[in-house]
């Protein structure tokens, strides 16, 4: 482990926290081009719990992926659409720095979900941090094939940093966790 790189990992986990930043992550109908987020929860900086909501997809929910959520169609098939969701989303997240455990993900599955409802973003991405990047280069665990910090699931950045919360792969679960996961770099201390 580098030092110096895990010192400016901590740094940079300071001024996120400091940002008083939500916290979101979202469950799935899949990983792929068609993929629509069917479970949304935004948490603030301070853990508490602003929203959690089932919604109801416009496409099918795959195998592999109620195989790691639990969320089945029968599930989601009385909650509402994307499209009734946001408007109650959207004011939560307007203005603020949003955290998520793989960002690159969690944009593009709310991007894809506001595209299948035909709905306009409004988000910069340049407000989504990365909390898992960020640990990447806090745990400081060389990939020399993607020439990078290695990235850990969630679960595991969780139990590495002593953090007794579960990663359920369920939305408000995982954004507790992250959040934790955050807070945990921003106070370690050498």
């Amino acid at each position: 482990m580098d030092l110096l790189t895990r010192r400016e990992a901590v740094q940079t986990a300071q001024k996120w926290v400091q940002f008083d930043p939500l916290f979101i992550d979202t469950e799935t109908t899949g990983t792929g081009s068609q993929a629509e987020v069917i479970e949304i929860a935004l948490v603030d900086n301070a853990g508490l719990l602003l929203f959690n909501s089932l919604v109801r997809p416009k496409g099918k929910i795959e195998p592999d992926a109620t195989a790691i959520h639990s969320i089945t169609s029968a599930d989601v098939q009385n909650e509402r659409a994307w499209e009734e969701v946001w408007p109650q989303v959207e004011p939560l997240m307007a203005g603020r720095y949003i955290c998520t455990y793989n960002s690159d993900f969690d944009l593009r599955l709310l991007k894809q979900s506001h595209q299948r409802a035909w709905l306009k973003w409004t988000i910069p991405d340049s407000r989504f941090l990365c909390v898992m990047k960020l640990y990447a280069r806090f745990h400081g665990q060389w990939d020399p094939i993607r020439r990078t910090h290695k990235w850990h699931k969630l679960e595991e950045a969780g139990r590495q940093s002593g953090i007794s919360l579960p990663n359920s792969h369920r939305a408000s679960d995982d954004a507790l966790l992250a959040r934790a996961v955050l807070h945990y770099m921003a106070d370690w201390k050498e």
